[in-house]
């Protein structure tokens, strides 16, 4: 078996590279590709370095699966708006006598109902919410943090999510842990120690209602969008193609709310959650795809021709694009941070000096630099988890304790930091996709809450390490 190696501050630099250059260039597919490119010829792999590692990438399930879901999603979503679904909602909530404050809020609630995929939910929030926003003059980039901030917090919060049988599924054969039940037990007592994704959630609500103030980039946005009535800045680029935002209802067709929006919606949730329950595993594609097949034939029952269902399923899948070419390089780099030693190398800069008291705290340190340079939360609770619950079960002597739980809690928080708020990420893209919204642009207004619910979860970390669990 070869040891894991890495090439000491040379890995970071392809996501550091990345970062940079994405907050400069607001290209993020130029950056990425920059990137990747640099990762590669650091590596000595030659010219022929970049296609190869697109190749092998791109090439996998892992890749299909989220290529296949995009398409999907797409689908649906050009779907709401060819039948007026979309619209109709729109209209259905405007006779509640709406403000500006309670049509973000509606977006708020329908990110923590869709709690079973953060794929869907951030695509779902943005698409359904934006004409509403747009008519109260919400910036878009206001409407991507509140898609954004409600979608991995959520899931990794809710114990019938892909998350919780992710995560517990890698603290199998950890400590006195032996089997996916004990697992499931430790997860679902670690959600209280959870803290960057609660305050995340309730930080939303809380800007929202005005009592956490506007701050920084998106507080212009929020003026701009209010006194300009500007939802999107001058030059921005929406992550989103015109196929897909310039669909218009088709004419002399009489829809319904119920089974051109409700349903297929049930229909996602139902299957998801149906087989999550019968074989332990939520089957978020199929589930996109069957509403997708169940639109279909209802808006050809209601008389919409075949070929222009068929056509408008080609341009849902044309106005996801934009965001398959974003997310196809973030996994190259992201394979590439693997291959350098990204992660590994961060650990090892940090491993030497931890107590039982700074576990929780550096731990939720690591998962989200690891979480933000990389992109990915899965990937770093499959580093950080192997790594950091064995260091607290040495300290507790192989007890279930609450250092426990707040160990895998950091773990699960840091992941998330990283996953809803790097420019590399694939649910921060889906955000800006359902928003409409420029990518760098939500980066930039999203990161300072997202930094700040960080420290205060950091603070709170280190308080509990010292006055309690670390003890």
């Amino acid at each position: 078996m070869e040891t894991a190696t890495h090439l000491g501050m040379l890995s970071v630099l392809p996501a550091t590279l990345a970062i940079i250059l994405a907050f400069v260039t607001r290209n993020t597919v130029f950056s990425l590709a920059v990137a990747c490119f640099v990762g590669i010829m650091t590596m000595g792999s030659g010219l022929m370095g970049f296609p190869t590692l697109l190749k092998e990438t791109l090439g996998t399930t892992s890749f299909s699966w989220i290529l296949l879901l995009e398409l999907f999603i797409g689908t649906v979503i050009a779907f709401f708006q060819r039948t007026g679904a979309i619209q109709n909602f729109a209209n259905w909530v405007e006779k509640r006598a709406m403000t500006r404050v309670k049509v973000q809020l509606i977006g708020w609630f329908m990110g923590m109902f869709v709690f079973f995929s953060d794929y869907f939910s951030p695509l779902f929030v943005g698409s359904t919410v934006r004409g509403l926003t747009d008519r109260y003059r919400v910036s878009r980039e206001k409407l991507a943090y509140i898609a954004d901030s409600t979608s991995a917090p959520v899931s990794v919060l809710v114990p019938i999510t892909g998350w919780a049988v992710f995560i517990s599924g890698l603290l199998v054969g950890m400590g006195p842990i032996e089997n996916v039940g004990q697992s499931m037990s430790v997860f679902l007592h670690a959600i209280p120690y959870n803290l960057y994704a609660w305050l995340s959630v309730a930080t939303v609500g809380l800007v929202i209602v005005g009592i956490v103030p506007l701050f920084g980039p998106m507080k212009k946005a929020e003026a701009r969008a209010l006194e300009e009535n500007k939802v999107l800045r001058d030059g921005a680029e929406p992550l989103l193609g015109e196929e897909l935002t310039d669909i218009e209802p088709y004419p002399e067709v009489r829809t319904s709310l119920f089974l051109n929006f409700v349903m297929p919606v049930l229909v996602v949730i139902g299957v998801a959650v149906g087989t999550f329950i019968v074989m332990g595993s939520a089957k978020t594609m199929e589930a996109f795809l069957a509403a997708a097949i169940f639109l279909g034939i209802v808006m050809r029952l209601q008389g919409v021709p075949l070929n222009d269902i068929m056509k408008t399923s080609i341009s849902g899948m044309k106005g996801v694009m934009p965001a398959i070419v974003i997310l196809a390089l973030a996994y190259s780099l992201n394979q590439l941070s693997k291959d350098m030693g990204t992660a590994l190398y961060i650990v090892e800069a940090t491993e030497s000096w931890l107590t039982p008291a700074l576990l929780p705290t550096m731990t939720f340190l690591i998962a989200a630099v690891i979480a933000f340079s990389t992109g990915t939360s899965w990937g770093t609770f499959a580093i950080m988890m192997p790594l950091s619950v064995p260091v607290a079960f040495a300290f507790t002597g192989d007890t279930i304790t609450p250092l426990i739980y707040a160990t895998v809690a950091a773990v699960a928080g840091g992941g998330v930091f990283g996953d809803h708020c790097s420019p590399l990420s694939d649910t921060s893209v889906l955000a800006s996709t359902g928003a409409a919204s420029d990518h760098i642009d939500h980066i930039k207004t999203q990161i300072p809450y997202a930094l700040a619910v960080a420290v205060v979860a950091l603070v709170a970390y280190l308080l509990m390490g010292f006055f309690w669990i670390g003890v």
